[in-house]
């Protein structure tokens, strides 16, 4: 395993690290879950993630939403820690993780890919799409076994910002892609495309709930010019046409690393201890 995994959290007194991991957890969880339409605001997970309390007003599915979350970073987390391999069994583990298990379902499993197509609306020049490019469930086994290849070859590098960043850009568009859950498919994607950028010693890539929009468009006009996933197709056809979604991929990290900067920030202005080595995104 590279001893890149989390380098940024290196050489921080352990309440800052202790600090800065809870923040990041919390920043992950709420833009994550809100951007699937979760109504907690990001005091309201702070404060559900920390004390293990409910919020009053709001909707039981709220609240487990986005403890599954926080449990599926955890997850995610030690399995990198560890080294360990990504396969299906993982992805169904975070996919369990992250949905509420409230409504059973046979037509729409947790942990366990589609039995039915699925499809989106979308907003475009005034007008509404409907985006039905999603693989058919019987391609989705054969799609996620060459997803998971495209994962492993992405993983335990020596990346610079940018490299990381189109690892997570095509880790992302082409899981959604697919859309291999009935549900869940954006949460579990945004975990899974942070793998090569966590291990490459960088914090995570976090898009916020206030672009909402920008995100669904960028996606979904790559998803029609791409067309329907099918294994014949490939992963990322048209990889040209991700260029809207990497560039928001590029603004949105600035809060995650503006962050770390912050944490670094006070770090140094605390008395250095004997033999303190530099704070450094690669170690």
């Amino acid at each position: 395993m590279t001893t890149r995994f989390l380098a940024f959290l290196r050489d921080l007194d352990a309440d800052l690290k202790a600090g800065l991991q809870e923040q990041l957890r919390v920043l992950w969880t709420h833009h994550s879950t809100a951007l699937e339409g979760n109504t907690l605001t990001l005091g309201e997970t702070f404060f559900v993630l920390s004390e293990g309390m409910t919020v009053g007003g709001k909707p039981l599915k709220d609240h487990l939403e986005v403890m599954g979350h926080a449990r599926a970073i955890d997850l995610l987390a030690g399995w990198l820690d560890r080294g360990a391999a990504l396969g299906e069994s993982e992805l169904f583990a975070l996919h369990e993780a992250v949905q509420t298990r409230v409504v059973t379902d046979s037509l729409a499993p947790v942990g366990g890919w589609k039995v039915e197509p699925n499809g989106a609306s979308f907003y475009r020049d005034g007008r509404l799409h409907f985006n039905d490019t999603y693989a058919d469930p019987r391609d989705v086994p054969a799609l996620m076994a060459d997803w998971l290849a495209l994962a492993a070859s992405r993983r335990g590098q020596a990346l610079s910002p940018e490299e990381a960043r189109a690892a997570y850009v095509d880790l992302h568009a082409s899981f959604v892609r697919v859309h291999p859950f009935a549900d869940g498919n954006g949460r579990v994607a945004r975990l899974l495309a942070n793998v090569p950028v966590l291990e490459a010693g960088y914090p995570p890539l976090v898009l916020p709930r206030e672009r909402r929009a920008e995100y669904i468009g960028a996606l979904a006009r790559w998803q029609t010019e791409a067309g329907k996933a099918t294994p014949e197709r490939g992963l990322l056809p048209a990889r040209e046409k991700l260029a809207e979604l990497d560039a928001l991929c590029r603004e949105a990290w600035r809060d995650s690393l503006d962050l770390v900067a912050e944490f670094r920030a006070r770090q140094a202005s605390r008395r250095p201890s004997a033999g303190q080595k530099p704070l450094a995104p690669n170690g």
